[in-house]
């Protein structure tokens, strides 16, 4: 079988030292060897894999899809892509006809197993992300609610005294007052008006705009956006 090797880093930095791409390609080498694949080209980048708009993995496709090669190759399958929705497209899209092989998870897509493996660590994998989002989530919650800062700017209705948020009173009352306004039915547009009249300002000091009322609103209320 005739493959195109694929290799990913997520920063220009690693990309530069190399170290991280020549691994992935050595393995890539190695399995060839091992299984007798004949290895066209190897693509190497440096670019985040939150979707599938890559210059260099989109140009592998091409190959493959114009007869250069019969599949395409990666080292370890988080180097292609962590979504399933997006493994999906790829399986749908291009590896049909063509065949997709993982030198670490062992996975090759030209047989009916190799298919059903591959479909079962995408969804591990992001069950396994979502588990590690929702720890986060608890963990800052909780710091939230001892009164510890959490990262990122001040937000509006607190100060930071000795590293926890402690009440801005003056602050406070302008958010009782956006509660207020929206209980009795005013929109966004028109709370940030009447704050503006009022001669309140957002932390930074600057008027109020609809997306920022509707900001802090959702953040005091929890509500969904």
């Amino acid at each position: 079988m005739k493959v195109i090797g694929y290799a990913r880093v997520s920063t220009d930095e690693q990309g530069a030292s190399g170290l991280g791409l020549e691994a992935q390609a050595a393995k890539v080498r190695a399995y060839c060897e091992l299984y007798g694949h004949e290895l066209v080209e190897v693509v190497t980048e440096a670019a985040s894999g939150k979707n599938l708009r890559r210059l260099g993995l989109q140009g592998a496709l091409a190959n493959i899809r114009a007869g250069k090669g019969d599949g395409l190759l990666v080292a370890k399958l988080d180097r292609l892509t962590r979504s399933v929705r997006d493994m999906g497209e790829l399986l749908e899209q291009h590896f049909q006809a063509a065949h997709l092989l993982v030198v670490a998870e062992q996975v090759d897509t030209s047989s009916a197993g190799g298919r059903l493996v591959l479909n079962v660590l995408m969804s591990v994998a992001q069950w396994e992300r979502e588990a590690i989002a929702e720890r986060t989530k608890d963990a800052l919650k909780a710091k939230r609610s001892r009164g510890e800062k959490t990262g990122g700017g001040v937000p509006f209705g607190y100060d930071v005294a000795a590293g926890k948020l402690v009440e801005n009173q003056a602050e406070q009352r302008a958010l009782r007052l956006i509660e207020s306004l929206r209980a009795k039915g005013y929109g966004y547009h028109r709370i940030a008006g009447q704050l503006n009249a009022d001669g309140i300002l957002t932390k930074t000091g600057r008027a109020w705009t609809p997306p920022m009322v509707r900001q802090v609103y959702l953040r005091v209320t929890g509500e969904a956006a």
